[in-house]
């Protein structure tokens, strides 16, 4: 199963909602284009949420920080919500999980954006 994505607002701040695998090739693609598609329409706050991905392989944590720098070059900020145990450890052992700003829960990730 590849990668499913769902965008909704809250408040100024737009949610992706993934689940599934982000995965070399439709996965990490699908990723790619919805970030940049945001970002070209001017979206400057985007809320990754990430509580339903099983699975993330190298591919994906390189479109992770692929989205992370489209937004942040826009002017934008790029946040993570909801990490499962697998790709929290996968973040702290790839040390990204110091660039990322990471949160578990949504109604306090949207409040950090003001």
């Amino acid at each position: 199963m590849s990668v499913k994505l769902n965008t909704r607002q809250t408040g100024d701040v737009t949610v992706i909602d993934a689940s599934g695998r982000i995965t070399l090739g439709e996965g990490a693609s699908a990723l790619r284009d919805v970030v940049r598609d945001m970002v070209a329409k001017g979206t400057r706050k985007i809320l990754l949420n990430l509580s339903e991905v099983s699975y993330i392989d190298s591919s994906g944590i390189g479109e992770l920080v692929s989205a992370f720098t489209t937004v942040s070059n826009a002017g934008g900020t790029l946040k993570l919500l909801g990490l499962t145990k697998r790709v929290h450890d996968l973040l702290q052992i790839t040390k990204l999980y110091t660039v990322f700003d990471v949160h578990d829960d949504e109604a306090h990730a949207v409040r950090s954006f003001a």
